[in-house]
């Protein structure tokens, strides 16, 4: 296993639309390992493949405490079904968007079809964090950001530091 760069806002890669996976392959699967041991390593409990600058339409996550077993999880073409009408604030942050928390507001529950490790069809219906958590990495998957959920004012000024950090950290 690998790993692999995460990218970080503003870079153009992560607005991008990630495509549909044709099938669930050993060279796939290889992907889905590295990108696990990026994830862990960041630390994180959620990346999309976008994140690593491969713009298909796969997530892994693993929600487990420091202190429990982990739980990868694979979502291989995933999509929304039905999403609950009741919202609830998280707050969340972004490998890509390091080092910056902010609530956002998302559908309480919501229930996903996707195409596991292995490439068999699921499908799950998640609450709490794990909703969260499916919903800010789908997102990643159509080019949003969790900072476009923010004020204009907010967003633009939290891009901003990041691109001058960037700017500094490459001076160097």
């Amino acid at each position: 296993m690998t790993i692999r760069e995460i990218l970080t806002a503003p870079d153009e890669r992560l607005r991008v639309v990630s495509k549909p996976v044709d099938k669930v392959d050993d060279a796939l699967r290889s992907l889905m390992d590295d990108m696990l041991e990026t994830m862990y390593d960041a630390p994180g409990i959620g990346l999309a493949a976008i994140q690593v600058g491969v713009p298909i339409r796969v997530i892994v996550m693993d929600l487990a405490g420091p202190e429990e077993e982990p739980e990868p999880r694979y979502f291989v073409n995933p999509e929304i079904l039905e999403s609950s009408e009741e919202t609830k604030p998280y707050e969340e942050g972004c490998l890509s968007v390091p080092e910056y928390y902010e609530e956002v507001d998302r559908p309480a529950t919501c229930t996903v079809r996707y195409l596991d490790y292995h490439g068999n069809p699921q499908t799950l219906e998640a609450e709490g964090l794990l909703a969260v958590c499916i919903q800010h990495e789908m997102d990643h998957l159509e080019g949003v950001l969790f900072v476009d959920y923010l004020s204009r004012l907010k967003r633009e000024r939290i891009l901003k530091k990041l691109k001058k950090e960037q700017k500094l950290a490459s001076a160097s």
